[in-house]
């Protein structure tokens, strides 16, 4: 296939949130997949600062030696121009005319966290008229804020678990009254509970506390990460996880086998360098659980997914009680993509392989339409 009549592919990665470089590894592996005689792929880095990069061919995207990778903002800086006709990227720089790229048929916006798994990317390509894979602007916001992702469930009648909400103005001005609040939740029994930020993902800012003097703390951890907190009350039961896809031809929405999260003796709680940078965690797929467990798991992440009217892709987390009760944690939009990452394991044990898995979603952001949907 000639160069021209391939299906041009703009791969963002990089981005402003704390999960920086768990994005550039994921568009490592996603463009090391790409079948590069069907797509042209055009490499988009957002640095830390929010300018947009052609970046370097010697880019590294992996992590190496516990060294994490990072969009440093070298490289010709591009814009999006809000022409819904044109699909096209420019390179612009100080004095000089900026140089328009060829057009861009589809985004991949491979960002996790705020500033691009939240809306605020899908907003902008959906200004300019341009097609990308993944969840649009609302499912994409709600989706990244659990305090809301909790009350949307809640009201389509999903299970979710005690949590209370901390917001900016309420921690500097009623912090008595939000301590007893979370107090609550079992910490007064010496039940733990989770600190989290209610707008960041890769276990960014999470603190397990099982002490009320060491509340406070965690809770301003959190808040490096984001002014908004989620304190969730610690839930007795294992960690499984399930993909959904965006069914094929508007068909429905489509549900891996799921996978249970197995942490090594010695930690806590699922954080950030169990996950990515000390090899702590496996994975079981399918997990020990009967049959018509498995496919109970299946059926409330598809409805979690269309709950939040996703589209794409995302990951839906669960806590399986020992008796036997799904309890619904959160949802990734953007989940790792890397070919060790939960979801895309998911899916290769239920019959769709990594290449094919990147294949899929780049077909099914073709076929939807620019605009409301």
């Amino acid at each position: 296939m000639s160069q021209a009549s391939k299906i041009r592919v703009a791969v963002v990665f990089g981005g402003r949130s704390s999960e920086h470089a768990i994005s550039c590894v994921t568009a490592g592996a996603v463009m090391a997949a790409i079948d590069r005689d069907r797509y042209e792929v055009v490499p988009i880095g957002i640095a830390r600062d929010g300018r947009w990069v052609l970046p370097p061919g010697d880019l590294r995207l992996a992590i190496e030696d516990g060294r994490l990778p990072e969009v440093t903002g070298s490289g010709g800086v591009l814009a999006l121009p809000f022409d819904p006709d044109s699909r096209g990227l420019m390179v612009v720089g100080p004095g000089e005319v900026p140089e328009r790229l060829a057009e861009v048929d589809v985004v991949l916006p491979l960002l996790h966290g705020p500033y691009g798994e939240d809306g605020t990317i899908q907003g902008l390509l959906d200004l300019a008229g341009v097609r990308y894979v993944g969840a649009g602007v609302l499912a994409s916001a709600v989706g990244m804020d659990k305090g809301f992702m909790k009350l949307v469930w809640q009201a389509q009648g999903l299970p979710v678990g005690p949590y209370v909400l901390v917001g900016d103005r309420e921690w500097r001005r009623e912090r008595k009254r939000k301590i007893d609040e979370i107090k609550e939740l079992g910490l007064a029994d010496g039940r733990p509970v989770f600190v989290k930020p209610s707008r960041a993902g890769s276990s960014m800012g999470i603190s397990r506390v099982t002490d009320e003097a060491d509340l406070e703390a965690a809770v301003d951890a959190a808040r490096e990460h984001d002014p908004k907190v989620i304190v969730e009350a610690a839930i007795d039961g294992r960690e499984i996880e399930c993909g959904v896809l965006q069914g094929v031809d508007d068909g429905p929405a489509e549900a891996s086998l799921p996978a249970e999260v197995l942490m090594a003796s010695g930690h806590d709680f699922y954080d950030f360098e169990t996950k990515y940078l000390d090899g702590a965690t496996s994975m079981a797929i399918p997990p020990d659980l009967p049959p018509a467990a498995i496919e109970e798991v299946r059926r409330l992440a598809v409805r979690a997914f269309d709950a939040l009217d996703c589209e794409g892709l995302a990951r839906v987390d669960f806590f399986h009680t020992p008796d036997g009760r799904w309890i619904l944690n959160e949802i990734n939009t953007m989940p790792g993509f890397t070919p060790a990452s939960a979801f895309p394991q998911m899916w290769a044990a239920t019959g769709l392989d990594y290449p094919a898995l990147v294949d899929r979603l780049i077909q099914t952001a073709l076929h939807r339409s620019t605009g409301l949907r």
